[in-house]
């Protein structure tokens, strides 16, 4: 949904990073647009483990193995698009004031000039997109937009995520028209509070660090 600056992804992201922007695509894929059957035989072939988030893996994958196209297009499209409006509109704006095209919108704008990301050409939805974010909170963790920062990756988490996203995800998890996406909401939901206590893990650690250095230095 948007075009990244010209840089090829680092060879030097560890193992929990590419995990980590493997989720984030994961659901930038499935929330952009109707899923294809590709994108649903890939999920099917996921697999959990025995926590909450391998749980809901597992259960998004069983429910991708048996829904077929057609009706993942039309449980997409009464969750998210709709006649007029779907069950949810997965947009920062409208989560966060009520109004789609807002100051979150504006704000997610230029952080997006000072990263180098375009809109992309085709694209008629406003950049604050669930998936739209998503994608890009993935290339800032994959290298696409530089050499990964966790600092960056925590200031943009918490300017364009954390206020809203959690709640988004919550509210797929309970919809009236949502099955293949009941689990989806699951996922996000669960990696949101993981990636909320791991920036502030990092945050406190910043700050021990410099009451040690100012400690250090104090005559």
């Amino acid at each position: 949904m948007a075009e990244h600056a010209e840089h090829g992804p680092m060879d030097d992201v560890d193992d929990a990073d590419r995990l980590r922007a493997q989720v984030y695509t994961l659901l930038a894929q499935l929330l952009a647009r109707p899923p294809s059957r590709a994108l649903l035989n890939t999920v099917a072939g996921l697999s959990g483990d025995g926590t909450s988030f391998g749980r809901a893996i597992g259960d998004l994958a069983t429910r991708a193995a048996s829904i077929d196209e057609q009706q993942a297009g039309r449980e997409y499209f009464d969750l998210l698009v709709g006649v007029t409006r779907g069950e949810l509109v997965p947009f920062a704006s409208y989560y966060r004031t009520g109004f789609l095209n807002d100051r979150p919108l504006a704000r997610l704008r230029e952080d997006m000039q000072a990263l180098g990301i375009e809109r992309a050409a085709d694209v008629v939805e406003p950049e604050d997109h669930i998936a739209s974010i998503a994608e890009m909170m993935a290339a800032l963790i994959d290298g696409s937009l530089g050499p990964p920062d966790l600092h960056r990756q925590k200031r943009f988490f918490d300017r364009h995520l954390a206020p809203w996203a959690g709640r988004f995800f919550a509210d797929l998890e309970t919809a009236e028209a949502a099955n293949l996406y009941r689990p989806v909401g699951t996922i996000g939901r669960l990696f949101l509070d993981i990636e909320a206590d791991a920036f502030a893990m990092l945050a406190h650690a910043a700050g021990a660090l410099d009451e040690r250095e100012g400690t250090s230095h104090a005559p």
